[in-house]
């Protein structure tokens, strides 16, 4: 059994309009379904305003499904009927923000931080008990016990996220989100929170939702990658597999982009028009406006998330053959 199984997943957000026209909603997330293994990293890319973020808020209870259903160690902890088992699971799941300045509340010490979640994971050790173990969660993220009586101002970003991510270290997670944990920081500081979070995984078993924009980040981390599109999840694969043999015009796009050393062996992609808005979204393949391949079938129907091998699945009438 999966440590996490999502199915057919949906997010709203209800957009106000003018008074006496009809309340609309805006579909951030689409019908997603994936399943997450024990210590496995799943990695979920795509361009902003994708419905990554919004997804990966909506697995730790910050944002209310619409529909669908979240499986966390065989409970279900989706909709109101299921507070009960949520509020049973809340140790088992924590995020890392995006933002390592606006995560962290500036009032509090580092210590004050980390034992808002201690004072619950760990009830039954005393202050300077818990002070112990805050201690050492520093120093597994890099950072040093000195640090437990400072304040966040005195921190550059890299290690603010290291912070962030012993403060979620701090109540034994089976399961973390971490939403762009390393897009707000200096590409020298990137590679040492990823190579970070990995050591995690394989000492403690536990598993990641990797949420990034970039695609050689995502590869480097993650066994497999989901790829939204407009809230929908459009390719999925083993992160090697993807790389070497996408099917999706959209993913093809995303590895293109990717900085290589010798341009010439791998052409640019270059999308045509913006993203659709998902107030609005396209009759069909929602992709089909900006797609070099679309057919009238992508214009009037919208394909299926369909297994083209096994483990690799794609949600396209036509998909690439390489």
């Amino acid at each position: 059994m999966a440590l996490l199984e999502v199915k057919n997943l949906c997010v709203d957000y209800p957009v106000r309009g003018a008074l006496f026209r009809k309340k609309r909603f805006l579909h951030a997330v689409n019908d997603v379904s994936f399943s997450l293994e024990k210590a496995e990293t799943l990695g979920l890319v795509g361009e902003s305003g994708c419905g990554k973020s919004t997804l990966g808020r909506a697995l730790v209870g910050l944002v209310k499904p619409a529909s669908g259903s979240i499986r966390l160690e065989g409970l279900e902890i989706a909709g109101e009927k299921h507070r009960k088992n949520r509020r049973s699971l809340c140790g088992k799941y924590q995020m890392i923000f995006q933002d390592p300045y606006g995560s962290l509340n500036p009032r509090l010490t580092i210590f004050e931080t980390l034992d808002e979640i201690l004072r619950l994971a760990e009830k039954e050790y005393n202050k300077t008990q818990r002070r112990e173990i805050a201690a050492k969660l520093l120093v597994r993220v890099g950072l040093n016990e000195e640090a437990l009586d400072r304040y966040p101002h005195q921190f550059s970003g890299g290690q603010r996220q290291r912070i962030g991510i012993a403060r979620s270290l701090a109540a034994h997670p089976a399961f973390i989100v971490a939403d762009e944990p390393v897009s707000a920081l200096d590409v020298s500081v990137q590679a040492s929170i990823v190579n970070l979070l990995d050591d995690i995984r394989r000492e403690t078993g536990t598993s990641f939702l990797f949420i990034a924009h970039d695609l050689a980040v995502v590869e480097h981390i993650s066994s497999r990658i989901l790829v939204m599109y407009l809230g929908n999840v459009v390719e999925s694969a083993n992160s090697h597999e993807l790389i070497a043999d996408c099917r999706h015009p959209y993913t093809e796009a995303l590895i293109s982009a990717i900085p290589r050393v010798d341009r010439a062996k791998g052409k640019r992609i270059v999308l045509q028009g913006d993203v659709p808005s998902p107030l609005d979204p396209p009759k069909g393949c929602a992709f089909h406006p900006r797609c070099p391949y679309a057919t009238e079938r992508c214009r009037n129907e919208k394909p299926a998330l369909t297994e083209v091998s096994p483990g690799h699945a794609v949600a396209c009438f036509c998909p690439l053959k390489k």
